[in-house]
This record gives structure tokens, sequence and C-alpha cells, in this order.
């Protein structure tokens, strides 16, 4: 598996308002989500000492939680390493995906008022943009955002947290979907349905809108990885 050098990716870590172990995973966690360490990549403690400028012992405790979290992983005399997920695993993260983005806009939609509609509308103006941008970072950045938004306002936390760990858990699959042209144009349909189900308040079509968005792209995403391992048979 490849060992990636990790300069251009994780920044060094200078502030403390936060605990160093939390921000050491967090930019673990971010290179991660945005490819820069992929399923397969090593961990290795030294240049990630080195890049983030922090101590061994802190960063074992990050590394602790993310193994905790499934996230890295043991194999054998290797160390750790970003954990591969099988096509079967992935589909099911898919599917619970699925449900818990329906609960969470029908959250939403039940209880945002008028003025949080409005800052909504404009969080999707942007999003709409990064996807005519067109680059996964434009597009990855502007759906954490309206993600973050509607855990908010739907008051869910607990879903919100879950999201999170299950989209890193498919993150390299994700990713190579996003940049997918096709798919891109099929995910601005899917979401203007989507928005303007919110608009007019109808819980019922909202719901059924994100779980449809969230079985679209786990079809893209699938469908582009099941070719690969074809292609590599």
């Amino acid at each position: 598996m490849s060992e990636m050098n990790l300069k251009p990716s994780l920044v060094p870590i200078r502030v403390e308002a936060a605990p160093l172990r939390s921000k050491i995973i967090e930019s673990i966690r971010h290179a991660i989500e945005h490819g820069v360490l992929k399923p397969g990549d090593r961990l290795i403690e030294k240049d990630l000492c080195e890049r983030l400028e922090v101590s061994r012992t802190s960063l074992r405790e990050a590394l602790r939680e993310l193994e905790a979290q499934e996230i890295v992983a043991k194999v054998s005399a290797r160390g750790l390493t970003v954990v591969k997920i099988s096509l079967h695993d992935a589909a099911d993260i898919y599917r619970i995906r699925a449900q818990i983005e329906a609960l969470i806009f029908q959250q939403f939609t039940e209880n945002a008022t008028d003025s949080q509609l409005l800052a909504l509308d404009v969080i999707f103006a942007e999003l709409i943009a990064a996807y005519d941008q067109g680059t996964f970072m434009a597009i990855s950045k502007a759906k954490a955002r309206w993600h973050n938004y509607v855990c908010e306002i739907a008051q869910n936390r607990i879903a919100h947290n879950m999201l999170s760990r299950l989209t890193l858990r498919t993150a390299q699959l994700r990713n190579q979907s996003i940049i997918r042209k096709q798919r891109q144009k099929q995910s601005v349909l899917e979401l203007k349905t989507l928005m303007d189900a919110i608009k007019n308040r109808d819980v019922d079509t909202a719901a059924e809108a994100a779980r449809r968005h969230v079985i679209n792209a786990s079809a893209s995403a699938l469908m582009g990885s099941e070719a690969g391992h074809a292609g590599n048979g």
C-alpha cells in the first residue's frame, strides 16, 4: 500500500483552543475525507508528528480514538492503516445514511422557522454554485455546510455525528462519485426537488427526496467501484 507524503495536506497544529487530541483527530479525519489519506495507507507516527508538530504521546491518544471508531486499524506488523471497506459494507452504510438523512430533513421541515428557511435558501444557492464550479473541494465544503445547518435546525446532534462517521467510512467512493459530471447534474436536480419540498413544508416529500438522493449517490459510487474491481480482476 502507498505511503503518502502528508506535507501538503496536514497543517501544523498551533492553536490550543480545543483539546489537542480533538484537533489531531480533526486533521486526520479531514485528510481521509478529502482523499489525502486513502484506504490502506499507512499512518507513520514519525511523519505524522513532524507534519502536525505534535508529540508522539498526543498523536497516539488521537490514533487510539480513531481506532475505536474503526476509521484506522492495525494490520499485522504494518502498524496502523486507514481502514478499507468492502463493497457490501459500503452499500449498507449508504442504506443507513439514506434513512438518517430522510429523518433529519423531515425534522428540519417540521421545525424550521421562516427565517431559518431563508437561511437554508442562501446555503442552498451556495451549494448549487459549488456544483456549477464542479470541483470536489467546492462541492464537499458546500455539502458539509448544508448538512450541518439542517442537522442543527432539526435538533438532531446524534444524527449529525452518525452521518459524519458514516460518510468518512465511504470517503473514497464518495469522492469518486462527486467528481463524476453526470452525477453532478443528477445531484442538482435531486437537491432542487428536495429544496422545493422543504419550502412547501411537504414533510413526506422532503424525506423521500433526501432518501432518494442518497440512494442514487450510492448507485453512482458503487457502480464506479465495481467497475474498478472488475477491471483489476
